[in-house]
């Protein structure tokens, strides 16, 4: 009987529709809750009274018989709608609310908001879409609706295209030593790509684990007990070179607000005794899902902290050079909404920075998107990632590998029996996907690199290490050896970067690392690197044992002695040198490859030498500190029979004297 009312209903719709006009225009007076029949009016209110005490398989029963005996009962057929609808049968739903809509346009404007919704449920974007709209052109007075509508409308619009050019998205699950019965999930990876941190929640509380990866298999992870507490700890991030973490701890009485960010750095195999990072990065509100760039020294995270321009918003802070963090900076409008904006995560590139909203045009729900810095303070207008990466479900906590291909994730995730399947929940996961090539940060490699004393061979620990975008001038990163003398620093392809490793009574050492091309990605650079000390007296004896100290980026003009721009830094290192040691004398040594005659390359590496000497005393230094030589091609440190080993013996060096 039930299936026959519904079909009486349908068919009534269909009449209307196929006849193309309402019953009013054919004359006839549709039936309302006021002016139906003594028996139809008396089942209809005992369906509503169903309804209000949620016995919806009588009401549904007593709205289809009010149906049945007055067709266009419109309040019967439109209450029977919104029960199909809370009950998720959107396809009945979207039935009873057509034919509501046929009986009469105006009857309940709201009609094109649920029927805009049951067809966003059944993924109709475009249909769904045109009720929206139609919705947004009604007089209905709710701000609330109104303000969802115009939301649900962008996002039909956007889903209605994105499902017909879905993005590359295959992903995969990490290997079951990860991903248990228990939930994983807010994955983070060092530059080197063989250590993981993720939070993995057992018994209700959050925990931060750690696996290592050994012949291309992720090991059996193990909880960091020297930050696991009996209080929630997740939400984490590892810094690059695996050093750092920073956290989340929840409920902690010596806290700022509920969430507060805490680290812990590395020490040998420990790791030291938390810290609640203080303000002003916690505050009284939600402080969460830490990123850090590839230097360290900028934290991104998400906040509810005063100042929002909704919920939760991302902010950046940068570490000064005492170790304080500044005053976070909320990263404006262009990346930040009035809904929930969360789940920062920088790119070693410098630029990239992927996200989560509810509040950008999406398919729904939170959707990760990809932003590109532009300036110091501004960014490039959010791009979504697309389907079906994203869906009408929640993404988010997204990283990417230095190299930019593969990203890590999650989602949830069933057992694979099938039999499982029927009695497990859902449960979150960690994936892996390779990431869509438009979608993709500029590729990184890195140098890692031991500092030693070249006389001692002791590790030296605190170097100051700097590298300077030498197409800018400007520092790109800083940082400094750890306590084994150690470092590792990012580099994004598509540069030209100088590295200076300082450290006091120490002469500097540089390299170049020309990374213009973009699209081969370079093998990371493995460096010993041993620091000459500056001779505290000019005895025979310290001389001897100086050995010549190549400036690595000291760049002269093809065939020329004439000094580029992007020799400055590395001079400006020299002068610095020279002003702080009063009583050090240096020769400068100029040598060619042996492209060309022999008197010509002399005198190119004499004027090249001399060029260098002539900057430093138009800089301050004086004349009787310095000398200066040349030695042409006679003194090569690499084959001659490659453009790379020619590049190398075309130098610029200083001993001292």
């Amino acid at each position: 009987m039930k299936k026959y009312n519904r079909i009486i209903s349908f068919l009534v719709f269909a009449l209307l529709t196929l006849n193309g006009c309402t019953p009013r225009v054919i004359g006839q007076t549709y039936v309302t809750k006021n002016n139906a029949t003594g028996k139809a009016q008396k089942v209809y209110n005992r369906a509503n009274q169903y309804k209000k005490n949620k016995v919806f398989d009588k009401a549904i029963k007593d709205f289809e018989t009010a149906i049945k005996l007055e067709p266009t009962f419109i309040d019967a057929h439109y209450q029977l709608a919104s029960i199909y609808f809370n009950e998720k049968n959107h396809l009945l739903a979207k039935q009873g609310l057509e034919t509501v809509i046929s009986i009469d346009p105006n009857y309940k404007t709201a009609a094109y908001f649920y029927l805009g919704l049951a067809h966003w449920e059944t993924d109709d974007y475009e249909n769904a879409a045109s009720n929206f709209e139609q919705f947004l052109q009604s007089d209905n007075k709710s701000k609330r609706l109104k303000a969802k509508a115009e939301t649900y409308l962008k996002n039909s619009q956007f889903s209605a295209k994105a499902v017909k050019s879905p993005v590359p998205f295959d992903p995969k699950p990490l290997a079951k030593t990860v991903n248990t019965s228990s939930p994983e999930y807010l994955p983070s990876v060092t530059a080197e790509g063989n250590q993981l941190v993720f939070t993995r929640r057992i018994r209700g509380y959050e925990d931060v684990f750690i696996s290592k990866k050994m012949d291309g298999e992720w090991l059996e992870p193990t909880p960091l007990s020297d930050i696991n507490t009996e209080e929630n700890e997740g939400s984490q991030y590892i810094s690059a070179d695996g050093s750092l973490i920073v956290f989340v701890r929840c409920s902690d009485r010596q806290g700022y607000g509920g969430c507060d960010l805490y680290f812990s750095e590395k020490k040998g195999d420990a790791w030291t005794k938390p810290e609640n990072m203080g303000q002003p990065i916690n505050t009284r509100g939600w402080e969460s899902q830490p990123s850090l760039s590839a230097d360290g020294n900028t934290l991104y995270y998400a906040s509810s902290r005063t100042g929002t321009l909704g919920g939760r918003d991302i902010w950046r802070s940068q570490r000064k050079e005492n170790g304080e963090w500044s005053n976070p900076v909320n990263l404006g409008s262009k990346i930040n909404t009035t809904a929930d904006d969360e789940s920062p995560f920088f790119h070693p590139d410098g630029k990239t920075l992927y996200f989560m909203s509810s509040g950008h045009e999406g398919m729904g729900g939170y959707d990760l998107f990809v932003a590109r810095r532009t300036t110091e303070e501004g960014w490039s207008a959010p791009q979504n990632l697309g389907y079906p990466i994203n869906t009408k479900g929640n993404e988010g906590a997204l990283f990417i590998t230095l190299d930019g291909t593969t990203a890590y994730f999650t989602k949830d995730n069933l057992p694979e029996d099938d039999i499982e399947k029927l009695t497990s929940r859902r449960q979150p996961d960690i994936f892996t996907f390779e990431v869509p090539k438009a979608l993709r940060p500029t590729p990184v490699t890195y140098v890692k690199a031991t500092v030693k004393d070249a006389v001692t061979t002791k590790k030296i620990a605190n170097a100051k290490i700097e590298v300077i975008d030498l197409m800018t001038n400007e520092v790109f990163s800083t940082s400094k050896t750890d306590a084994y003398g150690t470092f590792l620093t990012c580099l994004p392809m598509g540069g030209n970067y100088a590295l200076n490793v300082n450290k006091e009574k120490y002469f500097f050492h540089s390299e170049n690392f020309e990374l213009l091309e973009t699209s081969s990605l370079q093998e990371p650079y493995l460096l010993k690197i041993k620091l000459q000390p500056i001779p505290v007296e000019r005895t025979s004896e310290a001389l001897v044992k100086s050995e010549p100290i190549v400036l690595k980026n000291v760049f002269f003009e093809s065939g020329s002695a004439e000094l580029k721009m992007t020799s400055l830094v590395e001079l400006n290192y020299l002068k610095d040198l020279l002003a702080g040691n009063a009583t050090l004398r240096i020769q400068i040594n100029g040598h060619t490859d042996n492209v060309g005659t022999e008197t010509d390359n002399l005198t190119l590496s004499q004027n090249r030498a001399k060029a260098v000497q002539d900057y430093l005393i138009k800089e301050g230094i004086t004349a009787d500190r310095l000398s200066y030589k040349g030695f042409g091609e006679s003194q090569p440190i690499d084959t001659n029979d490659t453009e790379a080993g020619r590049k190398n013996n075309r130098r610029t060096e200083f001993i001292t004297k």
